[in-house]
């Protein structure tokens, strides 16, 4: 997997959470905004480096028996995370009311939610030749920038976007399964 690989799979898994924050940013109140930007970007930015290592090294204890269809597994896990972040994307309704704060108890679970396919990702990565560190690294110092940013961009934009960012991410990821595929096929 090259970097731009690395770099287009951070931003697909990213979208989650830049869904959810460009929701928090519609919902907190204006003053709250840059300390919420920073604590959502660095929760989310967390779990998604945080849980694709932990699924590359449950993957890697499985890569020697189906090394034969990696590539298929790759695809199809890439395709399914990416079929429901569209699917979910098209049912999410935010309430758009104002609150103060969001509770650490909130952030976390949230940035748990964000992560579980960055998990399963991370199982995909041990099928690849991949640097885990980095690729994960990326994810990370990714999902934080555009979290940190969709938090102040909700604030700016409303709902305009937030429907579009997640399936976004869907096509991106889908997208990024077929070139794997096509790769290990093919070339």
């Amino acid at each position: 997997m090259d970097l731009l690989s690395i770099i287009l799979c951070g931003i697909g898994l990213a979208m989650d959470a830049s869904a959810v924050s460009i929701a928090k940013g519609m919902s907190l109140s204006k003053e709250h905004i840059n300390e919420y930007a920073i604590k959502l970007g660095l929760a989310f930015g967390f779990f998604q480096g945080a849980m694709p290592l932990a699924g590359y090294f449950i993957g890697s204890h499985f890569a020697k028996y189906i090394t034969s269809i990696d590539h298929w597994i790759a695809f199809i896990l890439l395709s399914i995370i990416g079929i429901n972040m569209i699917r979910e994307s098209k049912e999410k309704d935010e309430d758009a009311s104002v609150v103060h704060s969001i509770s650490w108890k909130v952030i976390l679970v949230l940035a748990i939610a964000t992560s579980i396919d960055a998990l399963a990702v991370g199982v995909t990565l041990a099928f690849l030749r991949v640097n885990v560190w980095l690729a994960t690294g990326l994810f990370a110092l990714i999902t934080f920038v555009l979290s940190f940013i969709c938090v102040k961009l909700g604030k700016k934009l409303g709902s305009l976007f937030q429907a579009y960012a997640e399936r976004l991410g869907g096509i991106i990821l889908i997208v990024l399964g077929i070139k794997i595929l096509i790769e290990h096929l093919f070339f």
